[in-house]
């Protein structure tokens, strides 16, 4: 019986002191909404772009014929681009500094140091992307909503700069794999024509019977250049114990097994075996060349399909409307808050006012209010 008078002492108090607490609440939503004048809008502009997509490559059937050299071009291209890597590249240094000196976010967030401004610029900026549909949105906030409309069309411009100078595409790194594979394979295949050309055999000796060993020997030496390529790709990323690191160790001492044989049988004799040693380099180097030669094109043209291309879904328009501060939901929030607070009181000062408080209770309720204050 006692709780239940309790209880309906404290319903009391609140009954009573209803219309304070109500009051004390709308007035102090609407001074929180009054605050948010004294604030300048910010507006919110936003544009949906589809990023280069990977595509089915050209050269995937011509890989298949290449041997060692198929698994060669997948190790190079294995680093597929994803949405984390373009909005980690749209977040970037790179990208934010071209933000910020193309309008000149040094003077408009009033920063002295640069990275100070990359930090406002990252608060003010909102970059996902959509694991479902692969679309990344970009949203600015800015105070003038004609600065915020092309700070987020600049952001578009800027990521297809960057995704041009870099190779993240698939047939990109391929391009700039077998490209610097054929400029050296081209020096080489140089210096091994003018060595066969000083060894005194004419251009009809070509066409002789060492021509099918040479060429033979030649598609062999290619075939363990490129599975030692392959393997050295490996062993980066993986260890020694890997399933696929052993296989690819045991193609090549297969390889090295026929490359012995085949070069002891030629290097039997004198004359002839310099002839053939150079000519079996020469033609060993021109495979090589032929190779990267016709995969380099390959590359070239499916980096010309999907070239970096990013596609803008939504246009980024000039905002109509503020994004911020939304001033119902401040209004709301505070008086809600403050109506808690009122009613917490309330109770407080209830239960105060019927319990009995000793002399000690009496020294430690004095104290709460200076210790609050940061004075105890």
């Amino acid at each position: 019986m006692a709780s239940d008078s309790s209880s309906l002492d404290v319903v009391l108090d609140l009954a009573r002191q209803g219309r304070k607490i109500v009051l004390g609440a709308l007035v102090a939503g609407g001074l929180a909404v009054g605050g948010t004048y004294l604030v300048s809008p910010t507006f919110t502009s936003s544009t949906v772009i589809l990023p280069p997509q990977q595509q089915q490559s050209l050269a995937a059937s011509a890989l298949s014929s290449l041997g060692a050299l198929a698994n060669l071009a997948g190790g190079a291209a294995g680093i597929r681009s994803s949405l984390d890597q373009y909005v980690a590249l749209l977040q970037g240094t790179t990208v934010s500094d071209r933000i910020i000196d193309r309008f000149k976010l040094d003077e408009a967030y009033d920063e002295e140091y640069r990275s100070n401004t990359r930090r406002e610029l990252a608060k003010n900026v909102r970059i996902s992307a959509g694991k479902r549909d692969g679309l990344i949105t970009i949203e600015v906030d800015d105070e003038k909503p004609e600065q915020a409309r092309d700070m987020a069309m600049a952001y578009v411009e800027e990521f297809r700069r960057i995704t041009a100078e870099l190779a993240i595409t698939e047939a990109q790194q391929r391009r700039v794999f077998f490209e610097n594979h054929l400029q050296s394979t081209k020096k080489k295949l140089s210096e091994a024509q003018a060595a066969l050309q000083g060894s005194g055999i004419s251009g009809g000796a070509l066409k002789a019977e060492p021509k099918a060993v040479a060429e033979g020997y030649a598609k062999l030496k290619a075939e363990y250049t490129a599975t030692q390529v392959r393997l050295q790709a490996l062993l980066s990323n993986l260890t020694s114990n890997a399933p696929e690191v052993q296989q690819q160790q045991s193609a090549l001492a297969a390889i090295k097994a026929q490359l012995d044989k085949v070069e002891g049988t030629a290097d039997s004799g004198t004359a002839t075996s310099d002839y053939i040693s150079k000519y079996r380099e020469f033609k060993y180097q021109e495979t090589l060349f032929e190779l990267f030669s016709r995969q380099y094109e390959l590359a070239r043209v499916d980096e010309s399909r999907e070239g970096g291309l990013v596609q803008v879904v939504d246009k980024a328009l000039l905002p109509d409307r503020k994004s911020r501060p939304k001033r119902a939901l401040i209004g709301v929030s505070v008086s809600l808050a403050v109506g808690v607070l009122l009613c917490a009181l309330v109770l407080l000062r209830s239960r105060w006012s019927r319990s009995p408080m000793t002399r000690d209770d009496r020294e430690k309720a004095a104290k709460i209010l200076p210790a609050l204050l940061g004075r105890g």
